[in-house]
């Protein structure tokens, strides 16, 4: 590691940004990808332990749908309020306790005896987790410049993909544990992914700084030059009252339009064991093939932040994957073939998630401080609804037209109109 002597020699400009982005890519990255990741793998389990558990706590599918959706409802409710206090003490001791949280509601989950019990902690998961996402993103704005930061936003998304990957083959394997220690095999997978949030808090109490001039691996060039960077691009953004960034017309344009995001991209997951399951497959096999599509998503978020990077314009990459996630979907069930069907989905997926990185960097292109901290929830508490919506229109749309085209039409509806209102107001925000 570099000394953080003050008598080091000074560096050209260049030279000092990108030796300082390198370190901050490579020392806070994985942490907050590995939170990412586990804290995905936690949100996804109830798609597998949905296929044991509805007949043993004697859940409908459409009651098993609120259920899922009810972790949305705490999520969002709590929200802005868990950002804020973030914003406050800092990311350490809050991160610390939003994981520890949740690892604790989800090894409690693998213990519900009634649909009402199941309910009760499925809105407390969404509780715990308020203000995990939001938060990275706001932390992003103080770690990295405008120019650099879709693409640490990818990599952070890249921790979903992985996550829906690993969670899925491990969903299925979990549950071929039934009856192991006198548990079902949804008990296990519930078990499983609460263990490692809860290894992980002493980690984030140690690794995890609480601002960039607390990092002992940055010199004071490199914390000089941070600092100077993004003080020159955001300080007048700030708002006094960081609630008021609430009522800015950009921001309420921004949580409406991101609504269809996570409602595709929550409607395709929650459901997709239960599409390939549809093939004829069993438990197992399932859950290796619904690792293919979150491979194929981790491939979209590293690519296209590269080719951004050397072209002009910018709405494109926002626009463009959300009509062909949207094309994609409807083609999942409209197609005859299996093969065909599996190959729409890859792509619906990867399209889905493709354009976000580039999507969340226009908060921060106007607002800064509490003000972005406070901005950043209320979009993505917004946003969420779409997973509410996924998990209780999507089952009362197929019962009511037995169809599974209907569910998609609607998915691909509200993500192409995401991608709509995206193009027409992306000009309402400065580009710095």
């Amino acid at each position: 590691m570099a000394s953080c002597s003050s008598s080091e020699p000074p560096a050209p400009l260049e030279d000092i940004g990108r030796i300082t982005l390198r370190r901050i890519t490579w020392r806070l990255m994985p942490l907050l990808c590995l939170l990412y990741l586990v804290a995905y793998i936690d949100r996804q389990n109830v798609a597998f332990a949905k296929l044991q558990m509805v007949g043993d706590l004697g859940l409908s599918e459409a009651a098993y749908g609120l259920g899922s959706a009810l972790f949305f409802l705490g999520y969002c409710i709590f929200e802005i309020p868990s950002n804020l206090i973030l914003e406050r003490v800092g990311p350490r001791l809050w991160f610390a306790r939003i994981i520890g949280g949740w690892g604790l509601v989800t090894l409690a989950l693998a213990f519900a005896w009634t649909p009402a019990s199941f309910y009760a902690l499925r809105f407390l998961l969404g509780v715990a987790e308020a203000g995990f996402f939001p938060g990275v993103l706001y932390l992003l704005t103080l770690w990295f410049p405008q120019g650099q930061r879709a693409r640490a936003i990818g990599l952070f998304l890249l921790a979903s993909t992985f996550a829906n990957a690993v969670g899925a083959g491990l969903g299925g394997l979990l549950l071929e544990l039934d009856d192991v220690g006198g548990l079902r095999g949804w008990q296990w997978v519930f078990i499983a992914t609460a263990v490692p949030a809860l290894l992980l808090v002493p980690l984030v109490l140690t690794r995890l700084p609480r601002r960039p001039e607390d990092a002992p691996w940055l010199t004071g060039q490199q914390k000089a030059w941070l600092a100077s960077t993004l003080a020159a691009e955001g300080g007048s953004r700030d708002h006094g009252n960081p609630l008021r960034a609430l009522g800015d017309r950009r921001v309420i344009v921004l949580c409406l339009a991101f609504v269809g995001f996570p409602l595709a991209a929550y409607g395709l997951s929650y459901w997709l064991p239960t599409i390939v399951r549809g093939f004829g497959v069993g438990d197992a096999t399932n859950g290796l093939l619904n690792m293919i599509p979150w491979l194929v998503v981790a491939a979209a978020l590293w690519g296209l932040p590269a080719l951004a990077a050397r072209s002009s314009g910018f709405r494109r990459f926002i626009v463009a994957p959300a009509f062909l996630g949207a094309f994609c979907l409807v083609m999942t069930t409209v197609v005859p073939w299996p093969a065909l069907q599996f190959a729409a989905l890859c792509v619906a997926a990867a399209a889905i998630f493709a354009g976000q990185p580039f999507f969340w960097v226009l908060p921060g292109r106007f607002l800064s401080g509490a003000a972005a901290a406070a901005g950043f929830a209320a979009i993505n508490s917004v946003g969420n609804l779409g997973g509410f919506l996924a998990q209780t229109i999507i089952p009362r749309i197929h019962d009511a037209t037995d169809s599974d085209l209907a569910p998609m039409l609607f998915l691909a509806t509200m993500l192409a109109l995401s991608g709509s209102a995206i193009f027409l107001t992306v000009r309402l925000i400065p580009r710095s």
